[in-house]
């Protein structure tokens, strides 16, 4: 159910109609799927319709609202009036350029990376393009959420592309991963780009709100396990104490 200031969308666009526009509560009540036509709303009235959303709200509703339903007037306008989620969050990670995008890009093994996924499966490959099934620990109320993703890396730009093949609560959920050299390892960013369902538990501001929370989250994980790894290799890589100098070193 959309909700605006606490109340049902609904029942918002419902009251404007009834104290500007002239509608019938009753017939309203009676017929809550009928359009705005059949219920009597003729142009002068979607055009003080019109008005008021745009006062309330900063959105225009079309010309074929007349079709509408009430509530598909309410939906219609609730989604106008909630900007599409983007949220943007980044790390600094204290390892190489290369073995940041190794272990990032490594999808089989998120499950030992991120802290959230308890499943990973790969569903197919084909060259820098990964398809596979995330499914989430168990939230709170016992879901565990699941859904196919889809990634292209690019080796060479150093950049990820997403999206989710299975939307659930989503329209539609876009992911831009970029990874960049600096001074005290390489910074790993991620964008997103989203919009909510109607039917979705949150709007996008809500997901915003989410997103943002879990990621900060994620990336203090991913940049702990990654450098983790950075000091164990370069403890690999490093001469034994006290081992003999080699014929370079004498000279």
């Amino acid at each position: 159910m959309t909700v605006t200031h606490g109340r049902p969308m609904t029942a918002e666009i419902t009251d404007i109609l009834v104290a500007h526009c002239g509608l019938d509560p009753d017939a309203a009540a009676r017929a809550p799927a009928a359009s705005l036509e059949e219920l009597g709303m003729d142009s002068l009235a979607l055009l003080e319709l019109s008005a008021v959303v745009a006062d309330r709200w900063q959105v225009s509703i079309p010309e074929q609202a007349a079709e509408l339903s009430i509530p598909a007037v309410a939906d219609l306008i609730a989604r106008r009036a909630d900007p599409p989620g983007h949220t943007e969050n980044t790390v600094l990670i204290d390892a190489p350029l290369a073995l940041v995008w190794d272990v990032t890009n490594d999808v089989a093994n998120w499950t030992e990376l991120f802290t959230e996924y308890a499943v990973v499966e790969i569903l197919h490959r084909e060259g820098y393009t990964v398809r596979f099934r995330l499914t989430m620990y168990p939230d709170e109320n016992g879901v565990a959420w699941s859904w196919v993703s889809e990634r292209t890396s690019d080796p060479v730009s150093r950049q990820v592309r997403a999206h989710r093949v299975e939307t659930g609560p989503f329209e539609y959920m876009r992911i831009h991963w970029r990874y960049t050299e600096e001074a005290g390892g390489t910074r790993m960013t991620w964008t997103q780009d989203f919009a909510m369902k109607p039917t979705a538990p949150l709007d996008n501001a809500g997901m915003t709100e989410r997103i943002n929370t879990n990621s900060v989250i994620q990336l203090a994980v991913i940049k702990d396990r990654v450098e983790r790894i950075a000091r164990q290799r370069a403890d690999q890589d490093a001469p034994a104490a006290g081992a003999d100098p080699t014929e370079a070193d004498d000279e």
